[in-house]
């Protein structure tokens, strides 16, 4: 049996897809088990960029099984599209499994989520305002509708005209708002359960069996470590948990199933949206990173803020979820800096510390204590498939990783695509 769980050790958008879609290779079923649509992982096989959003990147591999667990919100429309896209590049998605406890994303939902942010002002948490956040608000509510929901049209009826009374009462009297046509709502919905309908099943039995079968299962987070609900930068992170243990209640799976946490990074930092970011370089060194890593948002094309790595993160992320090995892209974007610099320790008051304050004062206050590394402009690394073989500025600077994380770097990433990666 292995339960292999790829997590985020930063803001997310550290290339967790290429990862995923190399280990998936060896893997028989991949589960995906929190987020919704506002995640991307995007890869690159045969010169060709696929974008995943709810599908897990697991799917350009023939013959695995593919799972969306219950951890997962799901906009149905969303899903759907990208069912039929990847029918259109012929890509099989017959093995798609999606769980029938998982929560539905509703028109309500995204409405509340850009009404919230329009009203919050200078406030704003920067959501990408799909309805995330409220979906998941109302799971812990228990006012939610769960994927199975859909399946009995009676009780899928009687469900939204008991929850949409209260919520267009929210929409209108707080908001001003317009409210939501619940007639229009259940037949659109509807449709969409007659296209999913095939793939909604009990997804939990499907991954206990595979596991006492000694199959290979690999989880699939979405966003990353500093956006978990709560262990990132609250407030501004994501509604669910995105950490190794995320696998257990978004999954159903027993800590002791799981055999190996991978920790995916980059070579340097990045994150989008709001928040404190020790390490950010607003300047031409930030914005040279950006044009080098091609810092674009998978599922929004924001432009994603950029700076120097942060180990004192990577530490944390290694403690918080237990990594067993490293996986670090963008190595050969990083090397063609005149010069570069890595975060080891934070200083606070005058004082050097080495962990990650909660207080988002104390971390805003934080100044970062740099070590600098010669660069490897002068090389191009992206054929190298051996790691004696890169230059030795880029050597140090991974011994140096792992020296100060304590975790083992497993894989490196010299380029996108499935090919261009070093194993250790």
């Amino acid at each position: 049996m292995a339960a292999i769980v790829v997590v985020g050790t930063q803001w997310g958008d550290e290339g967790k897809g290429k990862y995923i879609d190399i280990l998936s290779g060896d893997a028989d079923y991949v589960v995906r088990y929190s987020g919704g649509n506002n995640a991307g992982h995007t890869i690159v096989y045969e010169g060709i960029k696929h974008a995943f959003h709810l599908i897990p990147s697991g799917m350009l591999r023939k013959g695995k099984t593919c799972i969306i667990a219950n951890g997962v919100v799901i906009d149905p429309l969303i899903l759907i599209t990208e069912i039929e896209r990847l029918k259109q590049q012929e890509i099989e998605t017959a093995e798609l499994l999606i769980s029938d406890r998982a929560h539905v994303i509703m028109p309500w939902h995204i409405e509340l989520d850009n009404l919230q942010e329009k009203m919050r002002g200078k406030e704003a948490l920067g959501t990408t305002k799909r309805g995330i956040g409220p979906a998941y608000a109302d799971k812990a509510e228990r006012s939610g509708i769960r994927m199975g929901d859909l399946l009995d049209a009676d009780y899928f009826r009687e469900k939204v005209y008991g929850i949409i009374k209260i919520k267009n009462a929210i929409i209108e009297k707080v908001y001003g708002g317009t409210p939501i046509d619940p007639e229009k709502t259940i037949n659109e919905y509807l449709g969409y359960a007659e296209k999913l309908k095939p793939y909604i099943t009990d997804v939990n039995s499907v991954i206990h069996r595979a596991l006492e079968e000694s199959k290979t299962v690999l989880f699939e987070g979405a966003q990353a470590t500093f956006l978990d609900l709560d262990f990132g930068t609250y407030p501004y992170v994501t509604s669910s948990n995105p950490i190794s243990g995320g696998v257990c209640v978004g999954a159903g799976v027993g800590p002791k199933m799981i055999t190996e946490v991978l920790g995916v990074m980059k070579a340097y930092t990045s994150r989008v949206g709001l928040g404190p970011f020790i390490t950010e370089q607003n300047n031409e060194i930030g914005d040279k990173i950006r044009e080098l890593g091609h810092e674009y948002g998978t599922t929004t094309g924001r432009p994603r803020r950029c700076g120097w790595l942060d180990l004192v993160m990577v530490k944390y992320a290694a403690r918080i979820n237990g990594l067993t090995g490293l996986c670090i892209n963008h190595l050969d974007t990083i090397g063609k800096l005149d010069s570069i610099k890595l975060c080891v320790n934070y200083k606070l008051n005058g004082k050097i510390i080495d962990y990650y304050p909660s207080s988002l004062k104390e971390l805003s206050a934080c100044e970062p204590v740099y070590e600098e590394f010669e660069s490897w402009k002068d090389y191009d690394i992206s054929r190298i498939r051996r790691f004696e073989m890169l230059p030795v500025p880029a050597r140090e600077y991974i011994r140096r990783i792992e020296e100060i994380t304590r975790v083992p770097i497993k894989y490196i990433g010299v380029g996108p695509g499935r090919d261009q990666t070093i194993t250790m």
